[in-house]
């Protein structure tokens, strides 16, 4: 015991004292810091001092807020922000509540739960922009073949990418149609993680299938549902490709998003506007997702 005392009072104070020493670790960050300044921090602040500008490719003049007090007096921003809400809400509304019905039933022992896996993350691997000119071709009111399909059971589809009151809406399906497959992967993996012995208390009990749903996947799969929430969120008000690929933001502004309207400001010329309206976005984004995600993490928290 003696012998052992001593080897570790005279050696473990050297390995740390060579592990405090060594800068090994501290090369590891090196990497990462270099691409988090060149393709985060320099863009956000080139992105800053541009807002506060009047600037083409080749000139720069410092105006101050302008550019802001401008783009809030868009009469097209109320209707990109009212949109944006709403698509937000609508998307991830749908991808929660189908993602968990697809994750519950994909992680149960059913026939060809390996075909129907790859079925729903597929549209998660195409591209949007291609996602967006199939389904506009789709959705055509005279060729399009779902207008098609339902005229067959007798049902006069809407013209959906053209009438001002479908317009959002469509887009928003589509959306969901696409991303819900990260939701079912994300809930997949939270409930997979669910202990087997709570399932088997429960049949042991009696409990059928809606009750152990209720009792046991919906409290302990909600870290996941927080997680797809909080994504969904920070997806939908950042969307645009989508949008933009299937209606430019029409009919009129029937479609448009804060995101839209900034590209327009861009494609108009108004370069120091568009950055005004990025660092507008990007403050949105943080003021909704920083304080949702708090307040869902910590009522998750008190829950267990």
């Amino acid at each position: 015991m003696a012998a052992t005392t001593m080897i570790s009072r005279t050696v473990m104070p050297k390995t740390k004292r060579r592990s405090a020493k060594s800068p090994y670790s501290y090369w590891f960050y090196a990497a990462p810091a270099v691409i988090y300044g060149l393709f985060f921090l320099l863009p956000t602040v080139a992105s800053l001092y541009f807002s506060l500008t009047r600037w083409t490719l080749f000139d720069a003049t410092f105006i101050g807020f302008d550019n802001f007090q401008q783009f809030f007096t868009d009469p097209a921003l109320l209707q990109g922000f009212v949109n944006t809400g709403i698509y937000a809400i609508v998307t991830t509304g749908l991808k929660v509540v189908f993602g968990m019905l697809f994750g519950v039933l994909l992680a149960s022992q059913i026939f060809a739960r390996g075909y129907l896996r790859s079925v729903v993350f597929f549209p998660t691997i195409v591209s949007t922009i291609g996602v967006g000119i199939t389904f506009s071709a789709l959705m055509n009111p005279e060729k399009g073949l779902i207008n098609s399909a339902l005229a067959m059971i007798g049902i006069q589809g809407p013209h959906w990418l053209t009438d001002p009151h479908w317009a959002l809406l469509s887009v928003a399906l589509v959306d969901v149609w696409k991303g819900v497959g990260v939701a079912t992967v994300i809930y997949m993996a939270g409930i997979v993680s669910i202990p087997n012995d709570y399932f088997e208390a429960a049949k042991i009990d009696g409990a059928g299938s809606f009750k152990t749903f209720t009792q046991i996947i919906l409290p302990l799969a909600r870290p996941a549902a927080v997680t797809v929430t909080i994504l969904s969120v920070i997806s939908g008000l950042r969307s645009f490709d989508l949008v933009w690929s299937m209606t430019s933001g029409g009919p009129g502004s029937a479609s448009d998003v804060i995101a839209s309207v900034i590209y327009k400001e861009y494609q108009a010329g108004f370069f120091g506007l568009s950055s005004a309206g990025n660092v507008v976005l990007s403050l949105a984004v943080t003021a909704i997702a920083l304080p949702l995600s708090a307040f869902l993490n910590r009522k998750s928290k008190k829950d267990y």
